[in-house]
């Protein structure tokens, strides 16, 4: 089920993140220059772009763990760049991150990576931790025995689950994902789509995907941003993209690889 976007009191949809200007260099390579984005409360949006153009480039930057040279984040309505630290620290805890790879902690096991968050953030008692724990484990859909496990017992697929559950440790807003199902196989990847939309649905999350996934674009994402040129080139729907003239933007989305869907007007599919 695709939830509707969200609206506020006008009618309008309430914009989650919002990036204004947003420049990244490194040393005299710009990858990112003057770029604008935003991401609306409950919706999935899946941004895309070729190998090396800046997607994760974007996300580090919006999350403040690399430093950019000119623009502005605004997320949940507030200014992040210009909040006093402890106010920063109450709307670091409304953020989830699942970093590529899930880089989990190879010393810890499943439930010490889930944990990890509540320790940083918050003050509890060890039985609620472990609780919180179990909880998140199962809202993933790995199985009990999983908790006492070390990310080396893990398949490529269970990694990703108690990533995606410790990005959950803490119930934020807005969940960050970079390229959730690299690596895993169709049905691995399918199911793990099911599951950012259900908890989506089920949650309330909004979702900023990184990915170059094409089922996922077309199965589970509201919106699609496509980075190009240091810039979003695009952002809409499946068939705005397709209406994009942008000749790398038709490559990817009528290429080769890209899958077949119904036209509503009964011609030709139309290939997405």
């Amino acid at each position: 089920m695709i939830l509707e976007p969200q609206m506020d009191a006008g009618g309008e949809r309430e914009t989650v993140l919002s990036a204004r200007g947003i420049t990244v260099a490194f040393g005299s390579n710009v990858v990112l220059d003057k770029l604008d984005l935003d991401i609306y409360r409950g919706e999935i949006l899946g941004f895309v772009g070729a190998s090396g153009a800046g997607k994760s480039v974007l996300m580090r930057s919006i999350l403040r763990l690399i430093p950019r040279q000119a623009g502005e984040i605004r997320l949940l309505g507030m200014d992040y760049g210009s909040l006093p630290d402890s106010e920063r620290f109450e709307l670091d805890m409304k953020l989830g991150v699942l970093f590529q790879h899930g880089a989990l902690f190879s010393a810890l096991t499943v439930k010490e990576n889930i944990q990890f968050p509540m320790r940083e953030y918050l003050t509890m008692p060890k039985s609620l931790m472990d609780e919180l724990a179990r909880l998140k484990i199962e809202l993933v859909g790995l199985a009990p025995e999983a908790a006492d496990k070390y990310p080396s017992q893990l398949s490529g697929g269970m990694i990703k689950r108690a990533a995606l559950a410790r990005a959950l440790a803490l119930d934020p807003a807005l969940v960050f994902l970079d390229e959730p199902t690299s690596g895993l196989d169709p049905i691995g990847a399918a199911e793990f789509d099911d599951l950012i939309a259900k908890l989506r649905d089920t949650l309330g999350l909004t979702v900023y995907m990184v990915t170059h996934d094409l089922d996922s674009l077309f199965s589970v994402c509201d919106r699609i941003a496509v980075l190009g040129k240091k810039r979003v080139l695009v952002s809409g729907t499946i068939e705005d993209m397709l209406d994009c003239p942008d000749e790398w933007v038709q490559s990817y989305f009528r290429g080769k690889r890209a899958r077949s869907i119904p036209r509503p007007d009964g011609k030709n599919p139309t290939r997405v």
